[in-house]
């Protein structure tokens, strides 16, 4: 790709620039921000666009700032929101923070020789404005009747619940960011969602006002599906980066369970593959989608990028357990991943010590069979297993030293029909 914008272009990233923007990157390399509101102590997927994309400027030499909004975060951007925020306290935002600041360094090179990406908090500068200060140095530049007319305004102010003083001032907070950066580091293009529009430019607005200096804004379109319902929530919630959160396993499970008809958009949108290997993948969806080839890159290509070769490693061995691999090195939390949507029973851990539990009894007590006579049948004809090996004696029993970790045991009859069965007491 020629320019950066050639290249968000061909991803389908771009969705609204400034004119004159495209001139700018072919002169010159600029200085950019993003920022990023700690409205929770983690990151999640849909963040990873405006991410990737200060990546993907400063490969193309620019040198991008992640801005982590301590200051805006105890605000709220009323942006795309029907209705007030609720408040975090300052403990609350300084702790989020402290957790995104981690994630936002995994995707950005600070050690570069000549475009270091930067991180800031505008806490560092919003924190010690007086409002009398910030009235006079900031508000002065912007009327009402200017702020009014922006659609996160203008659709708050016709709804039933409008719109507080404080988010409204939400929109000069982050004018004033831009013009900060503007000024202490020659930031000159600001980027976000296409919901930022109206907040960026303010902050256009404010700097070619207070500082009589040219500045951009560039917006990327809100990833939705092809069906048009959001994207990164599922039936348990959104999609975190943080481990802790969202396991690397069901990470993994969310990109590999994208439908067809969403899968070269999000290997453009989220991945650094490029066009010839997108192009072969598509072919690969129209041609043999059964294979899933396109899914399977995307949630490998993902999953390293955000938490690393290991954590990969043990998603694919516990997606393959799913089909009957081996589930040897798996932890319970592993089990507990994979299982959490097959039918499960809890039975007393004390029934399992000395010679332990009868196998036909524990199938029958799981659900897995209807009667102890379908168990013994199931087991004369190995459709049995136990942590997906094979069990064909139908005198078997089942102790501790079958479960997982004393927490877990998985049964399976036939091919697919998973039980679950966890030991506690």
């Amino acid at each position: 790709m020629t320019t950066i914008l050639d290249e968000l272009r061909w991803r389908g990233l771009l969705y609204d620039q400034s004119e004159g923007i495209a001139d700018l990157l072919m002169r010159e390399h600029v200085t950019l921000y993003n920022g990023f509101d700690p409205t929770a102590d983690s990151l999640h997927v849909g963040h990873m666009v405006p991410l990737l994309a200060l990546a993907r400027f400063q490969r193309f030499g620019h040198t991008p700032i992640a801005l982590a909004g301590g200051g805006t975060g105890m605000i709220g951007d009323p942006s795309g929101k029907s209705a007030e925020r609720q408040l975090l306290t300052k403990a609350q935002v300084d702790a989020n923070v402290e957790a995104i600041k981690q994630q936002l360094a995994k995707f950005l090179d600070f050690d570069a020789k000549s475009n270091p990406a930067k991180l800031v908090n505008n806490a560092d500068w919003l924190a010690p404005f007086t409002l009398m200060d910030f009235l006079r140095d900031v508000g002065k530049h912007l009327t009402v009747n200017y702020m009014m007319a922006k659609d996160s305004v203008k659709t708050r102010l016709a709804s039933e619940t409008g719109i507080s003083f404080t988010e409204f001032s939400y929109m000069l907070l982050q004018a004033y960011d831009f013009a900060h950066l503007s000024e202490q580091y020659g930031c000159r293009l600001q980027t976000g969602g296409s919901d930022q529009w109206g907040n960026i430019i303010a902050g256009v607005e404010l700097i070619r006002r207070s500082q009589s200096q040219k500045a951009y804004g560039l917006v990327y379109p809100l990833i939705t599906k092809s069906d048009g319902s959001k994207f990164g929530k599922t039936e348990g919630g959104a999609i975190w980066l943080d481990p802790q959160r969202t396991s690397p396993y069901k990470f993994y499970q969310f990109w590999y369970n994208t439908d067809d008809s969403d899968v070269v958009r999000y290997l453009k949108f989220f991945t650094w593959l490029n066009e010839a290997e997108v192009e072969e993948l598509a072919q690969s969806t129209i041609e043999h989608p059964e294979q899933r080839a396109a899914q399977l890159r995307l949630a490998r290509e993902v999953t390293a990028m955000v938490h690393g070769a290991s954590p990969l490693a043990r998603a694919e061995e516990a997606s393959r357990a799913l089909f009957g691999g081996s589930l040897d090195g798996l932890s319970a939390g592993d089990v507990q991943d994979i299982f959490d949507e097959v039918p499960a029973s809890t039975l007393p851990r004390q029934e399992f010590t000395g010679d332990g539990l009868a196998l036909v009894d524990l199938l029958a007590r799981s659900g897995a069979v209807s009667s102890r006579g379908e168990a013994r049948r199931l087991l004369e004809g190995g459709g049995v297993y136990i942590n997906n090996v094979q069990a064909a004696d139908t005198n078997r029993r089942v102790g501790l030293s079958d479960s997982i970790e004393g927490r877990f045991i998985v049964l399976r009859k036939g091919r697919r029909n998973y039980y679950l069965v966890k030991l506690e007491g």
